[in-house]
């Protein structure tokens, strides 16, 4: 089943599950004992189930958001910080967006462009979980899981008024249909409330560290491969050979439970998280603050040989060091020089020989003679698409189940020149 057909079925069947359990258990009150729900509870119910209904129709309608065309790194920010130019004006690229990709944004393979902040992509909100609907799907899921506790306890209280009375005659209980009708909603609502739950914490906990799904494969991709470095005296194979110092580097985004509470949430009003009809968050969602226990100069995801990709190298003596200065001023010489400068980065970007790593165990067993070529995937070879891109967390999930393009994510790394991967090797950065 595509991604388009799960979308169409996703949230219809989200809507008939909780119509379902919220309505149709209500009704069945009115049948057995000790009957319909009173005033109070009746009334908390149905409150949860409307914000149930606004938080879904948002989390779904909400546009996840976008990066503009024309967007760059604020330059003098950095530059107070300390980090060079050459440094500010290496950024991740997306190919297929053509357009420098800001930091924790993703090409989702189901939106067809670069997510801001992007979480994952909700198969059942038919939308992404990203800066702008984070809120929306957090508030989701709290009413649900709080409804489906509220509904369990009235079901179970049901259940076992009828498991006292299991010893009068079957006329003086509930029908059979009745009966079938109370199991199929103890049974639905306890493992979607399992379920739900489940993410729900899930979700909690990356709200309190501030990391999203994707980011915590990342660490613990990061962490895969620094234990491979150890047992390979800290350095990686990388593309043609070429040695990767690999060391420990902290997730740079989590500012305190607080602070990232209230960057997820949009917002440091308590009332406002729960509330169903907040405002989307106000901020862009391109920039966010760091923590600062990393060099300015590092960036996030952390060094990974496997992502990247072989560079086609063409070379024209020509053209080697000739600009025509045309008696510039020194103004207009540093525009042009940023001019080309932005050109070559973006060129680079472009022509990138995307060949596919096998996977780490199997070039790990081949001879110390074997030719580089062999650890590159063949296009004859069956498993062309789950080289080492395929690695998967210790939930088995790979990048591409979070709704990323693998074919762009994975191999992010394409803008980094030679000449500064060999620099930061000589000073140990592991770049």
């Amino acid at each position: 089943m595509d991604d388009k057909t799960l979308a169409k079925l996703a949230v219809p069947a989200v809507v008939l599950l909780v119509a379902f359990l919220s309505y149709s258990s209500q009704l069945l009150c009115y049948g057995i004992d000790p009957g319909p729900l009173d005033r109070r509870r009746s009334l908390v119910f149905n409150v949860l189930v409307v914000c149930i209904w606004v938080s879904y129709a948002r989390a779904c309608a909400t546009d996840p958001g976008r990066v503009p065309a024309d967007w760059q790194p604020n330059e003098a920010e950095q530059a107070s910080k300390g980090v060079a130019q050459s440094v500010i004006a290496r950024q991740r690229y997306c190919r297929k967006c053509e357009a420098v990709k800001p930091p924790r944004s993703h090409h989702c393979r189901v939106c067809g462009r670069c997510i801001p902040k992007m979480d994952h992509h909700c198969p059942w909100t038919a939308n992404c979980v990203s800066h702008f609907t984070f809120p929306h799907f957090m508030r989701f899921l709290f009413y649900a899981t709080t409804a489906m506790c509220y509904l369990e306890y009235d079901l179970f209280l049901r259940a076992n008024v009828i498991w006292q009375n299991r010893n009068l005659p079957s006329y003086l209980g509930p029908s059979l249909p009745r009966l079938v009708h109370l199991f199929i909603l103890i049974v639905v609502n306890s493992l979607t409330l399992f379920l739900v739950s489940v993410i729900f914490l899930r979700t909690v906990w990356g709200l309190g560290g501030n990391v999203t799904t994707i980011e915590s494969w990342e660490i613990e991709r990061h962490t895969k491969l620094l234990r491979r470095a150890r047992a390979l005296g800290g350095y990686l194979d990388g593309p043609d050979g070429v040695r990767i110092s690999i060391i420990r580097q902290e997730f740079p985004y989590d500012i305190g439970i607080w602070s990232n509470i209230v960057q997820g949430m949009g917002t440091a009003n308590i009332f406002t998280w729960f509330w169903p009809f907040s405002a989307n968050p106000r901020t862009s969602g391109l920039e966010f603050e760091t923590n600062g226990f990393e060099d300015p100069r590092t960036s996030w995801p952390p060094p990974d040989p496997d992502r990247m990709p072989r560079l086609e190298r063409s070379f024209n003596p020509e053209d080697a060091f000739v600009h025509q200065h045309a008696a510039l001023s020194p103004e207009e010489e540093m525009v042009a020089f940023k001019e080309r400068q932005q050109a070559d980065f973006q060129q680079r970007a472009q022509h990138y020989d995307i060949k596919r790593r096998r996977p780490f165990h199997r070039r790990f067993d081949q001879d110390d003679e074997t030719p580089l070529e062999d650890d590159y995937i063949t296009d004859e070879e069956e498993e062309a698409h789950s080289g080492e891109e395929g690695w998967q967390d210790s939930g088995g999930n790979r990048l591409k189940d979070y709704g990323v393009d693998e074919s762009v994510e994975f191999y992010d790394e394409d803008n980094i020149p030679i000449a500064e991967l060999l620099r930061r090797r000589r000073e140990g950065r592991g770049g």
